[in-house]
């Protein structure tokens, strides 16, 4: 896992497939997504190689349920004591138990998947022992108040995180950047290509000047437009 500072309280934690952001507020982190099945331990030393304690992850809040942002959830609130937030249409399938739907794939996106998908770790991840459910709209206490938005299309249950006192903006997989160039696109895997891009369109009228997306690398200045782009795209 890669470990890079974006700001002076953001870092981006990369992993074999997909990352993760750790914001620090004070003596208090957050942790948004948690990476795969496995990822927890080393999440827990990062923080440790920061010069914090892992204790100090205060909330793990995950942008949806896919295994390559919530695989690590369970494993590493257990070694934390965070807790472990997701919107509630996606909460279901972090819990554990159920299967959530799988997306509906564009053809031309097929080998995409299965290239990213022998990169993922066999086996179940261990669900985190309480998950609690959003709905959008809250303002979650790091960051200068973290605003929850409903972004439905990816998946159902699919959040971003507004933070406007800071211009950061944390997409999930609304939105990535592309692996040839890097330039912001529209995500792909996706539940409902038509509510992805109407997401997509509500998150470029934001006005963030960081966006950092679940693939690829963050727009560090000006995301604002490139996420109008990105809109015009989709």
């Amino acid at each position: 896992m890669d470990v890079i500072p974006l700001l002076p309280r953001l870092h981006l934690l990369r992993f074999p497939v997909g990352q993760a952001y750790l914001w620090r507020d004070g003596d208090e982190l957050t942790l948004i997504d948690a990476g795969t099945l496995g990822s927890g331990r080393a999440i827990a030393d990062a923080v440790t190689a920061l010069g914090r304690a892992p204790r100090d992850v205060r909330r793990i809040v995950l942008t949806h349920f896919h295994e390559d942002h919530a695989g690590g959830a369970g494993e590493l609130a257990a070694l934390t004591g965070a807790e472990v937030l997701a919107h509630e249409r996606d909460a279901t399938f972090v819990r554990g138990g159920l299967p959530g739907p799988p997306p509906r794939f564009e053809e031309w996106e097929l080998p995409l998947h299965a290239a990213a998908a022998e990169h993922l770790p066999e086996g179940e991840p261990v669900p985190p022992a309480a998950v609690t459910g959003l709905s959008g709209g809250e303002v979650l206490d790091f960051g200068g108040g973290a605003r929850v938005l409903h972004v439905p299309g990816h998946t159902d249950g699919s959040i971003a995180l507004f933070l406007p006192a800071e211009g950061v903006l944390f997409t999930g997989d609304t939105v990535a950047a592309a692996p040839a160039d890097g330039t912001p696109m529209p995500g792909v895997f996706n539940l409902d290509r038509a509510q992805l891009r109407t997401s997509v369109r509500m998150l470029a009228g934001l006005d963030a000047e960081v966006a950092c997306f679940g693939h690829g690398d963050p727009v560090v200045g000006g995301a604002g437009a490139a996420l109008r782009r990105v809109a015009a795209m989709a």
